[in-house]
């Protein structure tokens, strides 16, 4: 039925357009484009849309999990991010999951029930860790991912992040980010990522660190590096996506946790 339904709009969308995707003011962001057939249409992405929904449906094997523990402010883990893993994630979403979790090399203490965290980059780093923890929070992944991806491309990582905010996950007031960031549920997220990057096994010695599939070898991380794009194709069991195929440069910068 699904399938069925993707084929007659696609009919109707050469029939009304000429197969040409109708072209007009789009004010969403990319993560709200594909939310629904009114959007798809305002935005001129509809075929696309369409034939992402139509692989999404025909898909037989699960899909590459791409954990990546990392700072904000942490030279390395801000080119992996945006010029290698998110990146990555915009052409092979439909066979690839990703979890960010902004911690790396912090330390917690707990201080009258209260956790208090000190980063390897300082203040602004633990204040971009929670910026970006609240957001994997209280919005929905793929603008979550926009919103860092932008503000890991500034200049300055928080001096961004208002402005990236608005511009891709305009359905959030800085006030409820903020409230978040400096109240109890920002400080339960990030001893969640605490927790959870005291847990990897074997235990991280730097970041940005990667693990594939809950794995992490230093043959995966030296891949992830070098081209992510080919790992995840190589290592998807199904039916390889169109997209599958290139190269990408790799950005292997670490800071050791010492």
């Amino acid at each position: 039925m699904k399938a069925a339904l993707l084929l007659v709009l696609t009919i109707w969308l050469n029939v009304q357009y000429g197969g040409c995707a109708f072209s007009s003011s789009c004010s969403l962001p990319p993560s709200k484009w594909c939310s629904s057939l009114d959007s798809a249409i305002q935005c001129g992405v509809l075929k696309q849309c369409l034939l992402s929904n139509f692989t999404r449906s025909h898909q037989t094997a699960d899909q590459v999990e791409v954990g990546l523990y990392y700072e904000s402010l942490c030279p390395g883990c801000r080119l992996f991010l945006t010029q290698m893993l998110l990146p990555t994630w915009v052409l092979l979403e439909e066979i690839m999951s990703v979890t960010l979790v902004p911690y790396g090399n912090a330390q917690e203490k707990n201080v009258g029930g209260k956790y208090v965290f000190e980063c390897q980059h300082g203040e602004q780093e633990c204040l971009g860790n929670m910026i970006e923890t609240c957001l994997l929070n209280m919005t929905d992944a793929s603008a979550a991912y926009e919103t860092i991806h932008c503000m890991e491309s500034a200049d300055d990582v928080i001096s961004a992040a208002k402005s990236c905010v608005d511009l891709f996950s305009p359905e959030l007031k800085w006030e409820s980010i903020d409230s978040c960031v400096n109240g109890d549920k920002g400080n339960q997220l990030m001893h969640q990522n605490a927790l959870k990057t005291q847990a990897l096994n074997p235990p991280h010695k730097y970041v940005p660190w990667i693990t594939v599939n809950g794995a992490h070898t230093d043959d995966l991380q030296d891949k992830a590096s070098t081209s992510l794009f080919s790992l995840v194709c190589s290592m998807y069991k199904g039916p390889k996506p169109a997209a599958c195929g290139g190269s990408q440069r790799g950005f292997r910068s670490y800071s050791n946790n010492e």
